[in-house]
């Protein structure tokens, strides 16, 4: 590697771990990266949170730890010239702009303490309904989006209502808590987000791409602990601490956006689905927002610039895929490891008429049933735990089909091929059953960090930064085709759809 080359670095912080990426400007290639996994807390059911400060640390560990690696190697930093920040969204972040100290645990996009905030905010609404907004800010009401998580906190934290009443309250989502740190925090940090992230927050007018005055005043939030809206690919700041020090931040990008980006799904009607603990599949809809009567949200897929249009999309959110494996892992022991499954669900020769639906904290898309549950249905004495290991991937595939449903019926178009990535790809069982369910043609990227490219992408192209020269085209994938028949498919849909139905209203 000559050492001119130049390189774009990528913040990738995750539900479950953090991580820093080095691309090639040049190329697109991966040279370095570091992986940290972090914490999550979960104090009662349906709670789940992190500590700021641990995710800020873990970011900072990985940027150390790249910055020595690539020193080892030979490689010259100084050829770092811009990074992005892409980050598990929604989570909701408070902290004292005096002091730089967070003023509550961070709670996590999935958590759902916030069920009776929402069931009050739906009272509320003139029509009483939880698609209220949906045609203003794109989302329904939901546990989910930030908008609720912060009502949450001024309802039941003193220190925030305390902090906003000072001043001193500051509100953003993963992106906006490391920006304003890594730019200065107490000593100048920008409080800044992107479109793409305030779109997740039921407060930013979707139309407009700016903070909504009646979304503000009906949630009761002040409007001036909210970040500023920027696009996803601008200078916002400059990095003031370790050793990337005046290094620019230039791209921001919530996770499932930047994968869109990094599987180069620019045109409408591309979709892409990402594997990780939640699933979520996005589905390019170009310069328009296009609003589900499926129950899909509209969100903005990218900015590339404030002088740009926005490009939107239609996204089917599945809050637990990967989550229900680490699950049968930690709470129920069943696996060692993520890596058994495969073997495991090969072992059978069907799912034994076993279904799992992982409704842990209610369902998402395309039901929005918040008080569903989680149910293993269908078990004899002769259930092993290849029937329940393959139960919960097949589940994975079931959950993907409803959303793909619900996408070809808002968009009128059918998809032919569903482009996936994530960590959960790597399972060749997966991927051919999600094919098998489907009907189309699974295209897996062979290199898998695509939301931390989408991220490299978005920083590397930024006005003033320019120097992202690698190609835009696809990228390179391996396929898998459809071998079950059709009335087995049907078959199985039909009695996952069953046992989806026995899951509703369980906790009312």
């Amino acid at each position: 590697l000559s050492n001119r080359m130049s390189y774009v670095g990528a913040i990738d912080q995750g539900t479950s771990s953090s991580r820093f990426l080095v691309f090639s400007a040049e190329t697109g290639d991966l040279i370095a990266s570091h992986q940290v996994e972090t914490h999550s807390v979960y104090q009662q059911e349906g709670w789940c949170q992190q500590d700021p400060k641990e995710i800020l640390d873990s970011v900072l560990l990985c940027i150390e730890s790249v910055v020595s690696n690539m020193k080892q190697k030979g490689l010259d930093i100084l050829q770092i010239k811009a990074i992005g920040i892409t980050n598990q969204r929604e989570t909701t972040i408070v902290w004292d702009s005096k002091t730089g100290e967070p003023l509550y645990p961070a709670i996590i996009w999935l958590d759902a303490r916030t069920k009776e905030t929402v069931e009050k905010l739906i009272e509320k609404t003139a029509d009483k309904s939880m698609s209220s907004f949906q045609k203003v800010c794109g989302l329904p009401f939901s546990t989910y989006f930030s908008g609720v998580k912060l009502r949450w906190l001024l309802d039941n934290c003193k220190d925030v209502c305390f902090a906003v009443k000072e001043r001193r309250c500051l509100f953003g989502t993963v992106d906006s808590w490391l920006l304003w740190n890594l730019s200065g925090g107490v000593d100048g940090g920008v409080h800044a987000t992107d479109v793409t992230n305030a779109s997740r927050t039921m407060l930013m007018n979707i139309n407009t791409c700016k903070w909504d005055d009646d979304l503000c005043s009906f949630f009761q939030i002040p409007k001036e602990i909210l970040p500023h809206i920027k696009s996803s690919s601008e200078i916002f700041g400059y990095m003031k601490c370790g050793s990337l020090k005046g290094v620019v931040i230039s791209g921001i990008l919530g996770d499932q956006q930047a994968a869109l980006v990094g599987q180069k799904c620019f045109s409408g009607g591309e979709a892409k689905n990402t594997y990780g603990t939640g699933n979520f599949l996005l589905y390019n809809t170009s310069k328009v927002p296009v609003f589900s009567e499926h129950g899909l949200l509209s969100t903005v897929a990218y900015q590339f610039g404030p002088d740009e249009p926005p490009t939107f999309a239609l996204e089917g959110s599945i809050a637990i895929t990967g989550a229900a494996i680490t699950w049968l892992r930690d709470q129920l022991g069943i696996i060692k490891s993520a890596s058994e499954t495969e073997a495991l669900a090969s072992s059978v020769k069907d799912n034994g008429n076993v279904y799992f639906v992982p409704a842990f904290s209610g369902l998402f898309a395309p039901y929005w049933d918040m008080s569903a549950r989680g149910a293993i249905i269908g078990i004899t004495q002769f259930t092993t735990k290849g029937h329940i290991v393959r139960a919960a991937l097949e589940a994975v595939c079931y959950q993907t089909k409803e959303i793909l449903e619900a996408m070809n019926k808002d968009s009128g178009i059918p998809l032919k091929q569903l482009i996936v990535d994530g960590g959960m790809t790597a399972n060749n069982f997966l991927m051919q059953m999600q094919a098998d369910i489907l009907g189309i043609e699974v295209a897996r990227a062979i290199m898998p960090e695509t939301t931390a490219l989408g991220a490299a992408i978005a920083a590397g192209k930024a006005k003033g930064v320019d120097c992202w020269k690698a190609s835009l085209t696809k990228n390179n994938f391996s396929y898998f085709k459809p071998k079950l028949d059709e009335e087995a498919r049907k078959n199985l849909y039909a009695k996952w759809k069953d046992a989806v139905k026995r899951t509703f209203s369980w906790e009312v």
